[in-house]
């Protein structure tokens, strides 16, 4: 039953810290053997997962608990940090302009790369054009 309580010390460890480094050593347990366990037991495995979630969602309470104290104090830099990430206005932007002038109102290649990049940019992922001539085995217009 060593092992046991050992498991459930890790876990309370990664609770509070979720790093495996640190909650391995306030634990008494080396990195190989951690891995080991959740290697062997898919169960601790899911547990130990949901622990290191518990104890980043604890850091990022407290992260932005210590922000908001910082903005109290008038410190520039968190107030700063605050408004870029959590008010519109002050977020990052990409603005783009476009002027496209054709009759039948179709992108041309040139044009259809020019979006789909614009697009990937402002997503952070690959974008695909929802033409319904877009053939996606090949990821190229038809």
């Amino acid at each position: 039953m060593k092992n046991e309580k050992q498991k459930q010390l890790l876990l309370e460890q990664l609770r509070k810290t979720p790093i495996v480094e640190l909650a391995c050593e306030k634990a008494g347990v080396s990195r190989a053997t951690y891995y080991r366990w959740r290697k062997e037991n898919p169960e601790f495995a899911k547990i130990s997962d949901e622990a290191i979630t518990d104890g980043e969602s604890f850091i990022n309470d407290m992260s932005e608990s210590q922000v908001i104290s910082l903005i109290k104090d008038k410190n520039w830099p968190a107030i700063s940090f605050w408004l870029k990430y959590h008010h519109p206005k002050y977020a990052n932007k990409i603005e783009v302009e476009a002027n496209i002038k054709q009759s039948d109102g179709k992108l041309t290649p040139e044009q259809e790369e020019i979006v789909r990049k614009a697009l990937e940019l402002i997503s952070g992922s690959e974008q695909k054009p929802s033409d319904k001539n877009y053939d996606e085995t090949t990821e190229k217009p038809n």
